[in-house]
């Protein structure tokens, strides 16, 4: 730049000339200015001319200017400033300081001075083309706090050496280990005030100064707003470090550290020997490789320490060391400052510390309290154990207004908390002491405390709490004027004699600002003083009205006044007065003799002072015959009575009243009311809900007493607890008459209103009236409102029917309990001849089928076709023949036996009856014996035919057991091979026979069979029978097989009970045969 400046200022004259010309041929100027600037490069190369003038500023009032020249030429040189008075410098080098000169443009000459003219360099210098560096910074001192890892650096930043204020950048470059690793680059702003100032700045570490060399430099950057050339940063400053010699032995750092909850800290370990393992708490940490073979580990967000601190542990082979980290909190701000005296001799300061900081012991808050009029203070104790953050100030001589500031401090941080108070209204006085209580009269005292304290400039205000036996506490304030032996007496009246009070008392100051606490109670009986009244009297005739009995209550405390001795009771009269002896106390009756007379009765109360006034009331009692009793019931505890005002009665009125239900004299409880009264409720502990009770009011004259009222009534009405207890007095097939009796009074519990009596058919034990009172259609209920009736006549019922009864009362308080019976109504004689009539005319148009099933005609067995008897079978010949039969296939037959155990029937021939036997006909072969012997369960037995010229199939007898009729009918197979497997009643089944049935020869002797045995001979058997189809055709093969003269039925007498059994088709009875007809009916 400077060269190009030079070649256009070479010639000023031509210079001047081509300005005049370049708007005409700028071209043709500006290629010859390219031109002349090459030619004047070459001939300054080759005349060995000065080149590359360069200027920087370290202060902006010198400029350090230097060149570059070719080698082997002078080291003089001469360098002016065109256009300025002297202003010619001489360099033996190439360099040189020159003013700082004003912005614009200036020309600078260089002239070697061993050289031609034709060596003089010429330059174009202007401020923008000047560099501003700073001179580079030194470090003063570099200090560190060890406790703390803080690094502290001083310099001076020269501002006297700038002409004007100017804003500067410093840059400090921390360094760490020896490898120069960077560990931050912070800057730091100061400004320029044209006076040499030293700077401070500080910088702590997140690693303990002692745990590794730390390194520091730093340069800076000057920002002048009035300097228009280029502004560059100046060099580093030389490398100062901070370092910690350590004694060779291993040591953890920082020790007992005690830091801020969720902070990160940096624990390092300065050994000679390699560590193994870091560990924080129960956390393992990871090392970080210092110089040697120290290490460190860095803790994140460290959480609230327990009471004895985090254990930080690093192992090697040989040794563990460690360290404790403390975390925890700054002091919160001290709460609820509160400044008080008790006593105005001590100032007692409280608070709440607020937040815990989890820090104990040494690293704990240590309090101090501060008045700052005074300037004197106070400190907590640090080792203290008290709880409840205290400090005590003596007061200061005439001082009543004391400011004080509470400064807490612990390791992480401080906070304080100021109040203003005028002491002397904020006294909170200690409990008084020494409290006694002393008599004056009967209703005064005295009573004297001790309350410790310096008071006698102020007033006190006591509060005295008086408590009367069995009565509502009473608070009473009194004033009193401080003294300084701190003994004070007040006197308390209107106190009530005889009586027991209870007295503590309490003290503040007039303006007040505490109570002190109670003193202990003192419990106190006032002196007896004479009764105030005389007792409540009452008086009753005996039953038989010769004597008197008279009633007192005794005294209220409040009137009796002490403990009353006796009684003096007397009467009087216009003729003479009688005394009776002293009656003790603890008798309240006395009872005299005395005619009808008018007399006055007197009862008078003693105890030990002296004598109450006198009680009066008249014996007389004037008669009332229009007297009429009513009801009442009350409300809440009590009953409520009125009555209408009488100004005639002139003394009083007296309401007496007792339990109904009591026998004996009617007298619970009596309580009198002023005369001008017109109602009163009558109240008493012993009234009971559901108890009646009668109430009798009297009014009094002068002549005596007269009984207005009589009301029996209830406090409260309940439900009956008893039903009524009612009979049946009489029943029709319709109606039904019951009786009922009255419930005891002390069971009704209530005024009877009523009677609930429900009805409805039902019987004992199945029918149970369930939600009596519903709109059940089935029950009928009737409400009896007339509490006289005594009986009920329910009629519209149902003859010979069972009816459920029950009946209730009821009072106003509920429904009582049921009583219930079980009724049946007597039968109806027109229906009973109704039903005769329709079972006669049944019965005569079934008669047919009512005889045949219940008397079946028996057959006369001479009639009988069926077998045909010889006369030999009465002879008893041994070769008999009991039966002939035609040839047919048989029927059904059905035989009952014993369960005898004989496994075989014998085999049987069945004679043919084509050929007609005679009668007479006695021989007969011992083999043609018919046995029919017992049967296993199914036994099936083919019996053949010896006569193969006769058509015809063979005939099957099968015996079946009782068992087994009911049970499914087994296979033929398995008949034929269990043919001995059974036992019981076998009957014959349907079985086919041949049509000729010829002589069958027993295989085995008669004596050698047991069990059912048919009749007679076999050959004597006769087939032929009314019903037998070979009666009517000999030709057929299918005939009945049944026994001589029997009734041909299959119906079982004794039919089965399981319902699955197979049952008989017979012909047996049953009830739908009774209503069909028979064909021929």
């Amino acid at each position: 730049m400077m060269d190009i400046y030079f070649c256009l200022r070479r010639p000023s004259q031509m210079v001047e000339a081509k300005r005049m010309k370049i708007s005409s041929d700028f071209r043709w100027l500006l290629s010859s200015f390219i031109l002349l600037y090459l030619m004047n490069q070459v001939n300054s190369q080759k005349k060995g001319a000065p080149h590359d003038l360069k200027c920087i500023t370290n202060n902006l009032k010198v400029w350090d200017c230097s060149w570059k020249a070719p080698s082997g030429h002078g080291t003089a040189y001469e360098v002016c400033i065109e256009n300025r008075f002297h202003s010619c410098y001489r360099s033996e080098k190439t360099n040189t300081k020159i003013p700082a000169l004003l912005p614009g443009d200036h020309e600078i000459s260089i002239n070697p001075l061993h050289g031609s003219r034709s060596s003089i360099s010429r330059f174009i210098l202007n401020e923008e083309n000047i560099s501003l560096i700073p001179d580079t910074p030194e470090i003063l001192n570099l200090s560190a706090d060890f406790s703390t890892s803080t690094i502290h650096i001083k310099w001076n930043d020269k501002g006297s050496v700038f002409p004007h204020h100017s804003d500067v950048i410093w840059q400090i470059k921390i360094l760490r280990k020896k490898k120069m690793e960077i560990v931050t680059l912070m800057t730091h702003n100061t400004t320029l005030n044209g006076k040499d100032t030293v700077h401070q700045w500080s910088w702590t570490s997140d690693m303990p100064l002692e745990c590794v060399t730390h390194f520091v430099r730093m340069r800076c950057y000057v920002d002048d707003l009035h300097f228009s050339g280029h502004k560059e940063w100046s060099d580093w400053s030389p490398v100062k470090n901070i370092s910690w010699s350590p004694d060779y032995q291993p040591k953890v750092i920082p020790k007992d550290k005690v830091i801020l909850v969720g902070s990160d800290i940096t624990v390092c370990c300065i050994i000679q020997e390699k560590v193994i393992s870091a560990q924080f708490g129960k956390e393992m940490c990871s090392l970080i490789h210092l110089d040697g073979e120290n290490v460190a580990i860095k803790i994140y967000n460290v959480s609230v320490s327990p009471t004895s601190g985090t254990n930080v542990v690093f192992t090697t082979d040989t040794n563990m060391v460690g360290t404790v980290i403390f975390a925890g909190y700054p002091p919160d701000i001290p709460q609820k400052l509160n400044c008080e005296t008790r006593d105005l001799k001590e100032i007692i300061c409280t608070w709440n510390p607020g937040r815990p900081t989890g820090l104990l012991g040494p690293h704990d808050t240590n309090y101090t309290l501060f008045e700052n009029f005074s300037g004197q203070n106070v400190k907590r104790a640090e080792d203290t154990t008290n709880v409840n953050y205290q400090l005590f100030f003596q007061m200061i001589p005439n001082r009543e207004i004391y400011n004080f500031t509470l400064k807490a401090h612990n390791p992480l941080g401080q906070s304080e908390s100021t109040v203003l108070v005028n002491i002397t209204e904020r006294v909170y006085p200690h409990t008084p002491t020494s409290f006694k209580v002393k008599d004056i009269n009967s209703t005064a005292v005295t009573l004297s405390w001790h309350l410790p304290g310096s008071f006698a400039k102020i007033n006190l205000l006591c509060q005295i709490e008086i408590t009367k036996s069995n009565s509502v506490q009473e608070l009473q304030n009194v004033t009193v004027k401080g003294l300084e032996n701190s003994s004070y007496l007040i006197t308390v009246g209107k106190l009530s004699p005889y009586t027991n009070y209870t007295f503590r008392i309490r003290c503040s100051t007039e303006t007040f600002w505490k109570w002190s606490s109670w003193t202990i109670e003192k419990q106190h009986l006032t002196t007896e003083a004479i009764p105030s009244k005389g007792p409540d009297t009452w008086r009753e005739w005996s039953s038989d009205g010769k004597n008197l009995i008279i009633y007192w209550k005794p005294l209220p405390i409040n009137e009796a006044n002490g403990r009353i001795l006796s009684y003096n009771v007397s009467c009087s009269s216009d003729e003479e007065t009688q005394s009776l002896s002293e009656i003790p106390d603890r008798q309240h009756k006395a009872e005299i003799q005395l005619d009808k007379n008018d007399y006055i009765i007197s009862v008078v109360a003693k105890n030990s002072v002296g004598s109450s006034p006198p009680s009066k009331i008249a014996s007389m009692e004037i008669p009332n015959d229009d007297l009429k009793i009513e009801q009442a019931v009350g409300m809440g505890n009590g009953i409520f009575l009125t009555w209408n005002y009488d100004p005639n009665m002139t003394c009083d009125y007296v309401i007496k009243w007792c339990n109904s239900s009591h026998p004996g004299p009617c007298l619970m409880d009596w309580k009198k009311v002023p005369s001008n009264s017109t109602e009163a409720v009558i109240e008493s502990d012993q009234f009971r809900p559901g108890v009646r009770y009668n109430f009798f009011l009297y009014g009094c004259r002068n002549q005596g007493y007269q009984l207005l009222r009589s009301v029996m009534g209830y406090i409260e009405e309940l439900a009956p607890i008893v039903a009524p207890n009612f009979t049946v007095e009489d029943t029709s097939a319709d109606s039904i008459l019951v009786k009922w009796e009255d419930i005891p009074v002390e069971e009704l519990r209530g005024f009877l209103r009523g009677y609930l009596f429900y009805f409805g058919k039902g019987e004992r034990g199945t029918s149970k009236m369930r939600g009596l009172g519903s709109d059940r259609s089935d029950i009928k209920i009737k409400n009896i409102t007339d509490i006289s009736q005594k009986t009920l006549k329910i009629a519209d019922l149902q003859g010979k029917t069972s009816y459920h009864l029950v009946l209730r009362a009821y009072t106003d308080g509920g429904i009582g309990p049921e009583k219930s019976m079980y009724v049946v109504t007597k039968e109806n004689l027109a229906v009973a001849v109704i039903v005769g009539v329709v079972t006669s005319i049944l019965c005569y148009r079934k008669r047919e089928w009512i005889k045949e099933t219940f008397y079946p005609d028996i057959p006369n067995p001479e009639n009988c076709k069926a077998l045909q008897f010889q006369k030999s079978v009465c002879e008893g010949n041994s070769a008999l023949k009991t039966l002939e039969m035609n040839p047919c296939t048989p029927n059904n037959v059905e035989v009952l036996e014993t369960r005898s155990v004989v496994p075989k029937i014998e085999d049987t021939e069945i004679i043919s009856p084509v050929a007609e036997h005679p009668e007479d006909s006695s021989e007969a072969e011992p083999e043609n014996h018919v046995v029919v012997s017992y049967c296993p369960p199914i036994i099936e037995e083919e019996i053949p035919n010896p006569v193969a010229d006769e058509a015809g199939g063979t005939s099957q007898v099968i015996y079946i057991d009782v068992q087994s009729m009911y049970q499914p009918q087994a296979k033929p197979e398995e008949q034929e091979n269990d043919s001995v497997g059974g036992s019981g009643y076998k009957p014959q089944m349907h079985l086919p026979v041949t049509s000729t049935v010829e002589d069958m020869t027993a295989e085995d002797d008669l004596d050698h069979t047991a069990g059912y045995r048919p009749q007679a001979n076999v050959n004597t058997w006769n087939l032929v029978s009314p019903d037998s189809p070979r009666s009517t055709d000999s030709n057929s093969e299918i005939v009945s097989f049944g026994s001589p003269c029997s009734i041909n039925s299959r119906q079982f007498l004794l039919p089965p009970k399981d319902e699955d059994s197979p049952k008989s088709s017979g012909g047996g009875w049953s009830f739908t045969n009774f209503f069909q007809n028979k064909p021929n009916d």
